[in-house]
């Protein structure tokens, strides 16, 4: 089955579904990203603090699969903020992954601290966009004040926006924001992996009556439901999992459609909690940590 895509803002399309491999072991990742292939996902996401890249990379070179058919997203992280390290940093990420040209290069984190980092580092993401490094730039974890910003200054509108979306966290505002602005929202924790593995002081997503039942309607999981509720609303999901059976799970979403009220149902379950850490607490004193060229 073949993945509905996305188009982003500068035209290039992107599977709606991804496979992401955060937390993801490296000795664990090349079986994980070669069950994801074999089942049919063409998007892969990783970043440069996971540590798996080369995993990745591997997978996707083993696959067999024509290296344009495979989306590759992968993100900068702030230790290599700045003009030339963001630059470099676009370097060790290609060269782990094993390719000349990556389809969606991000920028991990906002650095709302300096926030002038922040900017050289997007810079070198649109220079590396105009050379034909990168096929489509964006962000993840920026809230409205920092596109706001980063808009103030870019010459190329970020084509994705990565930020935790589940429905115990729907970040409305940022939504609004990125649809008003032509940026694409991406959802990481999609199924709400943050509320089943952090105490995050509300229950699991997959626990969830409201989201069972409306799974029990259409015999489909929790899983499957909320994978669904993404879609239906316009999102790109990357979902993740080491276990073959759950990402083939995750990968059957494409033959039911969730209802209107449904989808509302679903909505108003937004606790407004957020499972990650807070935007304005990341700084390179707390969170910053080299990344290796190898």
């Amino acid at each position: 089955m073949s993945v509905p895509k996305l188009t982003l803002n500068n035209g290039v399309e992107m599977p709606a579904l991804g496979f992401g491999v955060f937390q993801t072991p490296p000795d664990e990742t090349r079986a994980a990203v070669e069950a994801a292939l074999s089942t049919g996902y063409r998007h892969i996401d990783t970043a440069a603090a996971y540590g798996n890249e080369r995993q990745v990379g591997e997978a996707v070179a083993a696959s067999g699969i024509d290296r344009d058919e495979v989306f590759l997203e992968t993100k900068i992280w702030i230790s290599d903020y700045g003009y030339e390290q963001t630059l470099h940093g676009f370097d060790k990420s290609a060269r782990k992954l094993g390719v000349d040209q990556i389809d969606l290069l991000i920028l991990h984190q906002a650095l709302p601290s300096e926030f002038g980092k922040t900017l050289q580092a997007y810079r070198a993401l649109e220079t590396l966009y105009a050379d034909g490094k990168v096929r489509a730039v964006g962000v993840s974890n920026f809230m409205v004040e920092h596109l706001t910003a980063l808009l103030d200054h870019a010459t190329v509108v970020p084509a994705v926006n990565q930020i935790e979306v589940h429905p115990y966290f729907t970040q409305r505002e940022v939504l609004a924001f990125g649809a008003e602005h032509g940026i694409l929202t991406q959802a990481w924790a999609p199924i709400g992996g943050i509320t089943f593995y952090r105490d995050t002081g509300h229950r699991s997503t997959i626990e969830d009556p409201v989201i069972g039942e409306i799974g029990k309607a259409h015999s489909k999981t929790p899983a499957q439901v909320m994978l669904r509720w993404h879609l239906q609303q316009g999102r790109s999901a990357i979902p993740k999992s080491v276990r073959p059976q759950r990402i083939a799970e995750n990968f059957d979403v494409f033959d039911f459609d969730l209802t209107d009220e449904q989808l509302a149902a679903i909505d108003d379950l937004d606790t407004g909690k957020r499972g990650g850490p807070e935007p304005a607490d990341i700084t390179l004193a707390s969170f910053g940590r080299p990344i290796p060229e190898q």
